[in-house]
């Protein structure tokens, strides 16, 4: 199925693969699912792997002292502040085959590590503490993200039963535009 959103094809060639896919489309598509992926990935990883090499002081140090670090893992916290599992679990559960599945359990595992180690850096106890009137903002707009989302997997369920509805493909449109204004970053 194929919905022109972007200025751009998606793809680089007539290629299906995803190898061919342009970055911009990428992050995109993992920003609607709410898994906001790109963002963090590896980040986690490194934390966790420093931490446990015995340097949290030195990287707790380095995020109090260092403005572009604490930028970078302030950014971070952000978007894990946006990222939901349940709704991936929910696009995984109804839209992903059951034996791709275990990809989507891996990466929601490497999520709540990416979360528990910037908690460590930060020495906050939850995602955005620091920034109240943030998080008070991302958690105003989750009652219609859950919603649009809720819709948008229902939507591509049926899409993939009659790709040429063009009345599907509005409602996917609107779901598509819902989702990036009530996630503010889009890719």
């Amino acid at each position: 199925m194929d919905v022109t959103i972007g200025s751009r094809p998606a793809r680089r060639k007539s290629s299906t693969g995803i190898g061919h896919l342009r970055a911009i489309p990428w992050v995109f598509a993992w920003t609607q699912t709410r898994f906001v992926l790109p963002a963090w990935l590896g980040v986690g990883a490194g934390l966790k792997g420093v931490s446990e090499k015995g340097y949290v002081d030195d990287i707790q140090q380095m995020y109090k002292e260092w403005p572009f670090f604490q930028s970078t893992i302030d950014l971070i916290e952000m978007v894990l502040a946006k990222a939901d599992i349940p709704i991936t679990k929910h696009y995984d559960e109804q839209l992903v085959s059951e034996s791709r599945r275990g990809l989507g359990d891996m990466l929601r595992k490497e999520l709540m590590t990416t979360e528990k180690y910037v908690l460590v850096i930060t020495g906050r106890e939850k995602l955005l503490d620091s920034n109240k009137s943030l998080k008070k903002l991302i958690e105003s707009r989750l009652p219609y993200l859950n919603a649009m989302n809720m819709l948008q997997v229902e939507v591509l369920k049926r899409l993939r039963r009659d790709e040429d509805n063009n009345k599907l493909r509005d409602v996917l449109l609107i779901t598509i535009n819902g989702i990036a204004a009530g996630m503010r970053n889009t890719g």
